[in-house]
């Protein structure tokens, strides 16, 4: 029995999180958990998951919550989030947070002994060096949730790591993928939110669909899995059958394929390098696809991608100020603020005008995202005039 601690189960990967638990209720066991302000959501997963503590966003509603249910701990805020991950009853912190808000908690867990199954891009974006040396210090492991990452981490099982050539990511290009920069300029939020192939939460979607998703996951890939920027590329796939690919010197490339479900790699983060039954509705079935399809990504096309490649190597502050200002310029987007391509302006802006400083611990990463968010800010209110 492996048990978990589980910070956003009642996001995209949060609620499939659960459904891989309840499909194995031998295997897994979810002590703890946390959500924002979907109490409905939440009440809904206590009917079927039995955690001893909850953290919520209001202190409010875990009031409230803790009539209703005395045999549970809840606790709120970011504060809470950071002590569920501190616990010493469970193995794994599986982190499905959105957000800057995720790298804290990550580092608890890993500061407590634990190990930890990633969804959380900006704990890597932001302070992956942090993590890195925490990681090493305290001999702890980091398995990757999304798809890209444990396709590679699948396929370099079994592989000397002195083999490895280079990183090949795929990337669907997002709801906008066949659109000119034109066309681009009076898209919707609903446009923008209808993923061709993926069931992702908004923010994520978004992302995907500037291809600043994109960039994280290079960013993400660079400190999993220790390989240099310049071994690590970006390619178009459109049919997201192939969630990424490995080559090695002798140019061999192994890739990893599988339909576009969540759980398979959620589940293969907690279950590595063992493999469990996926009841899938829709396994992959390659004679249905037919033929799959591969491009370049265009940099110009898709200028945040470049923008991650850039800020990733210059490194210091630079990634978390990218992830602020793009969490406030996404959001922006999302509530009908701002245009559509006012989130790459805003980014990449925010990036070139902060002063470089390196990184040296929490407070420098805290100072950083603050810059980020408030220049971000002063950005969207000049728009929106």
């Amino acid at each position: 029995m492996k048990r978990l601690v589980l910070l956003g189960a009642s996001g995209s990967i949060g609620t499939q999180t659960v459904d891989v638990v309840l499909q194995h209720p031998d295997l897994f066991e979810i002590v703890a958990l946390s959500v924002g302000k979907n109490i409905e959501k939440l009440k809904e997963i206590l009917n079927d998951i039995h955690p001893k503590a909850v953290c919520v966003s209001d202190e409010h509603d875990a009031a409230a919550l803790a009539e209703v249910y005395p045999e549970i701990s809840f606790t709120c805020k970011e504060e809470g989030l950071s002590e569920l991950a501190s616990r010493d009853d469970y193995d794994v912190l599986v982190n499905a947070l959105v957000g800057f808000v995720g790298f804290l908690p990550t580092l608890a867990a890993i500061r407590t002994n634990h190990d930890v199954a990633l969804a959380n891009k900006e704990t890597l974006v932001v302070g992956g060096q942090l993590i890195y040396a925490a990681l090493h210090q305290y001999g702890r492991k980091l398995y990757p949730i999304d798809s890209e990452h444990s396709a590679i981490f699948q396929c370099l099982q079994g592989s000397r790591r002195s083999d490895l050539k280079r990183l090949i990511i795929t990337a669907s290009g997002g709801s906008f993928r066949t659109k000119s920069r034109e066309e681009l300029k009076n898209v919707t939020v609903e446009q923008a939110l209808a993923h061709p192939n993926w069931s992702m939460g908004a923010k994520i979607t978004i992302d995907s669909a500037d291809m600043m998703n994109k960039g994280f996951e290079v960013m993400e890939a660079h400190w999993l899995f220790d390989v240099d920027y310049d071994d690590i590329d970006v390619l178009m796939h459109r049919e997201s059958v192939i969630h990424s690919m490995v080559e090695y010197r002798d140019h061999s490339v192994i890739a990893q394929l599988g339909a576009p479900d969540m759980r398979l790699p959620i589940q293969y983060a907690l279950s590595a390098p063992d493999r469990f039954e996926l009841h899938q509705d829709h396994p992959l079935d390659l004679a249905e696809i037919g033929t799959l399809h591969f491009e370049k990504p265009d940099l110009r096309r898709f200028p945040l991608l470049g923008l991650a490649y850039e800020a990733g190597r210059k490194g210091g502050n630079k990634p978390a100020v990218m992830n602020a200002a793009n969490e406030a310029a996404n959001l922006a987007f999302r509530n009908g603020e701002i245009p559509f391509l006012s989130i790459e302006d805003i980014v990449i802006t925010s990036v070139y005008k902060c002063p470089f400083k390196e990184v040296k611990d929490v407070n420098d990463l805290i100072e950083a995202n603050e810059w980020g968010n408030s220049y971000a800010h002063k950005m969207i209110e000049e728009i929106k005039k």
